[in-house]
């Protein structure tokens, strides 16, 4: 579970990909993701952040679309 928010909890997910992590953002109250890649030497809050702030970006654009 992850940063909460107005509309709910966002869920992240962390899978090493090689040299690379994938972090996966989710809205909770819609079911939209977005996901971002970086270095596996990242810190995991810089890619969490990094993730979130896609997530609210895609929100803001389209709110209810998945």
């Amino acid at each position: 579970m992850g940063a909460p928010d107005k509309r709910g909890p966002v869920y992240f997910e962390f899978t090493a990909v090689g040299s690379s992590v994938r972090v996966a953002a989710i809205d909770s109250a819609t079911g939209i993701e977005v996901s971002v890649i970086g270095p596996v030497r990242a810190s995991r809050a810089d890619l969490q952040d990094l993730a979130l702030r896609k997530l609210k970006t895609r929100l803001a654009k389209n709110p209810s679309q998945p």
